[in-house]
């Protein structure tokens, strides 16, 4: 055995240490596994179950080898798969894994079967194992001469017309079937119906049986993977070892029903794109929120968001003064202060210079502003609005920034960052969400959260659409121009846990947030309502889905930021304005000029 062949050995083996146990691990066969690169080793350690391996008996050796002509010396069943297996079992590797050594005979069935026994029986641990079954495949005795053989030999039964004999059906550990006997399918798009139900039938009847299925033959990609999945296929065919038990065991996390459609709020459109002057602007940010993301929450919402129905559509490109892919420090600063900066800069050009935010802006123009987010309120997104620092973890600073901002209205989470001295600050902290609607106070903050606020699928509650709904009541009391920013922080924050379930919930539940502002903006007349995200997080995308059970699987190809550009949705007078495509520095200017005041 080579050094590197040694080393390849060692790293699978310490890989197994790092598998986290999923609730549920799908049953993957690795087909023809001798091919693979690490014949054995890579399967294991990617936790597959069933492992096949072709042998042919020559010169009083069991080669593994589909053909004599392919043989190759030392490439024995023993070195590959039997030797390897006695390592697992006497230093404790995986102890519990399932796993069926499926061995294909190539040769003559009789004499190569015989050779396989007396090789087994050298390894006892092996064939005594209580979690290891040898199943024979290919090249078998007769079905009647099955119960001949040792009690840890089973046999892979290639029909669906069940023995007459109980014994011998005792002896078959699965059945395995041609899917080309069923269907054409490539595995790509989907099956034909009149195929899709040979394919289920076939599979049932197996069940029927109480006997493990598989389909040797079959389309072998993430399609094919899911849809027989769907169907019951107890054991999954693969060359792709790890490609598949990397999909397969993470489908749990990935997959999401929605089983509470959020209501879709229909604007009226009255105001929507006319030329009339704008008073009011109400920016919501949907952080980490690309377009897959809004797609998925629509499709697992009924195939409907408030969001979908607004005609002014826009991109907003995002990349950061000093890198490809922005953060939402870098993103918010240019949202907020007109300027390309650099990731982690708070309200600072690239210099590291203060720049003048839209709150500051504006406040000049005797507007009142305010901040709302599912994150801590001194989160890079908010901070971007009323900060200003070099990095943003500076967490003390941007709290001490926002007790002098020009912000009169604040709500989030992180009250544990600050130290009770708001009234100094002029800021009267309410108790309620309902209290924020209600108050006469000059400046108010609301905390959701003493630390972090938890997410929808923990809990959490409309709060964002109420907070948004009780922030425009204050704001409209005070009868002056105002401009409110909302942000859906954890859009972002189960993108980067690669989480479908987190995002699709979090998506619509800002979606409730956006309902309120174009409600508001539809009872105002003077309101423009501007929707868009910061970056996209994740490289989401939806393969898959169910629309009629509102179910949708998401994928993902980074657990980052990417640098795709993301959508802009813009409501009320002049939302035309924000059409096309632009720079995430290029929104600033857009909502002075509406409001009248790019000067």
């Amino acid at each position: 055995m080579t050094k590197l062949y040694k080393l390849i050995i060692f790293l699978c083996l310490a890989n197994l240490n790092f598998i986290v146990a999923q609730q549920k691990l799908h049953r993957i066969h690795s087909h023809n596994d001798y091919h693979q690169n690490v014949p054995f080793w890579n399967a294991y350690a990617n936790k597959l179950n069933s492992i096949e391996v072709d042998i042919f008996l020559k010169g009083g050796n069991l080669y593994a080898t589909h053909t004599e002509n392919e043989i190759k010396e030392n490439y024995t069943i023993e070195t590959l798969y039997l030797q390897p297996l006695q390592k697992v079992i006497s230093l404790g590797l995986g102890v519990h894994q399932e796993l069926q050594l499926l061995v294909d005979i190539k040769s003559e069935p009789y004499s190569t079967l015989k050779k396989l026994i007396k090789v087994l029986e050298k390894y006892p641990d092996i064939i005594n194992h209580r979690h290891i079954s040898i199943v024979i495949s290919g090249n078998r005795p007769k079905a009647e001469e099955y119960v001949n053989y040792p009690p840890y030999i089973k046999f892979d039964y290639q029909s669906l017309d069940k023995p007459t004999n109980a014994e011998v059906w005792k002896k078959v550990a699965l059945i395995s079937l041609s899917f080309s006997k069923f269907s054409l399918w490539n595995g790509k798009g989907r099956m034909t119906a009149p195929d899709y139900k040979k394919v289920k039938d076939a599979i049932d009847k197996a069940h029927s049986y109480n006997k493990p299925f598989r389909f040797w033959g079959a389309p072998d990609s993430k399609t094919a993977w899911k849809a027989f999945t769907d169907l019951g296929v107890d054991f999954i065919n693969t060359d792709l070892p790890f490609e598949s038990s990397r999909y397969l065991n993470s489908l749990e996390k990935r997959v999401y029903h929605n089983n509470t459609v959020s209501p879709v709020y229909t604007p009226t459109y009255e105001y929507d794109q006319k030329n009339i002057p704008v008073k009011n602007i109400v920016l919501l940010i949907g952080d980490g929120n690309g377009l897959s993301h809004i797609s998925s929450a629509t499709l697992a919402n009924g195939g409907e968001l408030t969001l979908t129905r607004l005609k002014s559509i826009g991109l907003i490109k995002t990349q950061s003064a000093d890198d490809f892919s922005t953060d939402s420090a870098a993103s918010g600063t240019a949202f907020s202060t007109g300027k390309k900066t650099n990731n982690r800069y708070i309200g600072m050009d690239s210099s590291g210079q203060i720049s003048e935010n839209i709150t500051e802006l504006l406040d000049k123009e005797n507007f009142l502003s305010g901040c709302i987010t599912t994150d801590d309120i001194t989160g890079a997104t908010p901070a971007a609005f009323y900060a200003h620092q070099q990095d943003r973890s500076y967490q003390k600073e941007i709290a001490a920034d926002l007790l002098k901002s020009k912000l009169s209205l604040f709500a989030g989470g992180g009250k544990n960052r600050f130290n009770n001295n708001f009234e100094e600050s002029g800021f009267t902290i309410v108790n309620s969400i309902e209290d924020i609607g209600k108050s006469t106070k000059n400046k108010i903050g609301f905390f959701l959260a003493e630390n972090e606020i938890p997410g929808v699928l923990k809990g959490r509650g409309p709060i964002l659409a109420t907070a948004t709904e009780q922030s425009l009541k204050f704001l409209k009391n005070k009868n002056k121009s105002f401009f409110l920013m909302v942000e859906g922080a954890q859009i972002d924050t189960y993108g980067h846990l690669n989480n479908t379930a987190g995002i699709i919930s979090e998506t619509i539940d800002f979606d409730e947030a956006v309902a309120k502002a174009i409600k508001f903006a539809d009872e105002s007349g003077n309101t423009l309502v501007i929707i868009t995200a910061d970056h996209e997080t994740s490289g989401f995308s939806i393969p898959h889905g169910n629309i009629h059970e509102n179910m949708v699987e998401g994928d993902f190809n980074t657990h980052d930021h990417t640098g795709s550009m993301v959508p802009l949705f813009a409501y009320g007078p002049q939302s035309h304005e924000f059409q096309g495509v632009y720079e995430n520095s290029d929104l600033l200017s857009k909502i002075l000029k509406v409001l009248n005041l790019n000067k």
